[in-house]
Parts: C-alpha cells; structure tokens; sequence
C-alpha cells in the first residue's frame, strides 16, 4: 500500500495567489484531484467542456457553480457533491474569499451514474 503522507483538509496549500491543483492518484481512465480555491471563480465568459465525467465534492469553504442552460446556481458547502456528464458546459461563478474552499474531484473516462 502506498501512502500519499497528505491530509486533504490539514495539509491544503495557499491558493490567494491563485487556486491550487494536485492530482493525487490516477489510474486507466480516471484520476482524483484535490483543489484548493480562495476567492477564484472562472474567468468572465469562460465555460469548463472537458471530455471527463466528473464527480466534485466540497470539503471546506463554499462555492457556487453555473450550468449552461440550467437557471440559477447550484451552492455548495462542507459534503456537498455535484455530478458534472462528459461535455456539460459549467463554471465556477464564486469560492468563498474569505477561508479556503477545498474540492475533491474524480474524473472518469465514461459514464458515471447516480444509483
């Protein structure tokens, strides 16, 4: 067994300078990644289309994240998850400026689906 020496809550990074991405492991066709934001949100008028299915859950902090062509935002706090298909277009309009907002994301080449 390996093990990552990372606590995902205790060992997360500064991100105000900038939001922070480590991939923690990967594997054919998926891969987990621990993000941490201070106040970032998506540049104006950028979109996330990625090729991945992704699963995101929020650790700490808060964040609200936009769909294309869904009304309104989704808010999410401390274990929170969202389910984001291959190809949804989404951004993140706002993480909490004021204490880090720590993601962890898996990414699946394919389908996942809610049981």
């Amino acid at each position: 067994m390996t093990r990552l020496g990372l606590n995902l809550l205790t060992s997360e990074p500064s991100a105000r300078d900038g939001e922070v991405t480590r991939t923690l492991v990967t594997g054919k066709g998926v891969r987990v990644e621990r993000i941490v934001s201070h106040g970032q949100a998506s540049p104006e008028g950028f979109w996330y289309e990625q090729a991945e299915t992704e699963w995101v859950t929020l650790l700490a902090g808060r964040a609200r994240i936009r769909i294309a062509d869904q009304a309104g935002e989704f808010t999410l706090g401390p274990g929170d998850t969202l389910l984001l298909p291959a190809r949804c277009r989404h951004r993140v309009e706002w993480t909490d400026p004021d204490q880090p907002t720590v993601w962890l994301a898996l990414f699946v080449d394919g389908d996942l689906k809610a049981p």
